[in-house]
């Protein structure tokens, strides 16, 4: 199945894509966390959304969800790992599984995540973000998960069930009992830092020492969005869009925090808006093959 519209994020402006998308009738595709953005749970006064006056942001995100449940739009609360641009359409790898759009919606907020040293570097050449795209690589090898949260321990479960040995990073709150009877998963207790290697990334850096690994797998709770997409142009931590919220990618359009400042929910509600038209005014050149 090929969905007409995929939207990755359940913040304003992927609510408000949705929305818009539904209701012209396009059957669409919604990735994020069914509890929205906890960004805008967490505010305590919204004063300029219109129409809201001083409306909490739990309010504002209780009364969006009753919106999606009105039109019977469900949130798929999956993670994307990968989007890969095949010219017509867009595939999506979702844990195990590939999920294919005809268009694509990047709502996914801005990520603040710091990169290791030589990280973009090293991307494709011993680092990846996707255990399940790239695990069949790594078959018999020594790897390492560096681990942002817990979701990781789901991928090193999976690695270790191909890969020699996973050196695994908690940098979270960690049950070191998680593992308990998989014998081929190190725990290391040690920052890293970054990575070295010639060609390719051979070594780990971390705080107290170096670990070698065939590949090294980083899992975060998000992924900056020139990493999601590959040839994605963007200006910093913001992906460049033009006033019909167009990327550079035939059918990729972004709205929201993504697009740049002000960040503001009203004005991501808005893009979200034009995010969706400018994808089904794409949709409907694409049938009519222009």
């Amino acid at each position: 199945m090929r969905y007409d519209i995929g939207i990755i994020g359940t913040g304003p402006a992927g609510i408000s894509a949705a929305i818009t998308a539904k209701i012209r009738n396009k059957n669409i595709i919604l990735f994020g966390s069914g509890n929205l953005s906890e960004k805008m749970a967490k505010a305590h006064s919204i004063k300029n959304y219109t129409g809201l006056p001083d409306v909490t942001g739990e309010e504002l995100a209780n009364a969006m969800k009753k919106h999606l449940e009105s039109l019977d739009i469900k949130i798929t609360d999956k993670k994307v790992n990968a989007v890969y641009s095949m010219g017509k359409y867009f595939a999506l790898q979702v844990g195990k599984e590939m999920v294919e759009c005809s268009s694509l919606i990047l709502a996914t907020g801005v990520v603040q995540s710091k990169t290791l040293e030589n990280e973009d570097k090293f991307i494709g050449r011993g680092v990846s973000y996707c255990a399940t795209c790239d695990a069949h690589f790594c078959k018999g090898k020594d790897v390492g998960v560096i681990a942002y949260g817990k979701e990781a321990e789901e991928d090193a479960k999976f690695l270790s069930e191909t890969c020699q040995t996973v050196k695994y990073f908690p940098l979270y709150d960690f049950d070191p009992e998680t593992f308990d009877g998989i014998e081929n998963i190190e725990i290391i207790n040690d920052k890293p830092l970054g990575f070295i290697g010639e060609k390719k990334a051979d070594k780990i850096v971390c705080r107290s020492g170096e670990y070698d690994a065939f590949s090294t797998f980083i899992i975060r709770d998000s992924i900056a969005a020139d990493k999601l997409v590959p040839g994605l142009k963007t200006d910093g931590a913001h992906v460049t869009v033009d006033l019909q919220m167009k990327t550079n990618i035939n059918g990729l359009f972004a709205c929201g925090d993504i697009a740049g400042k002000p960040y503001q929910y009203i004005k991501a509600a808005g893009q979200g808006n034009v995010a969706a038209l400018s994808a089904v005014s794409y949709l409907a050149n694409q049938n009519k093959g222009e």
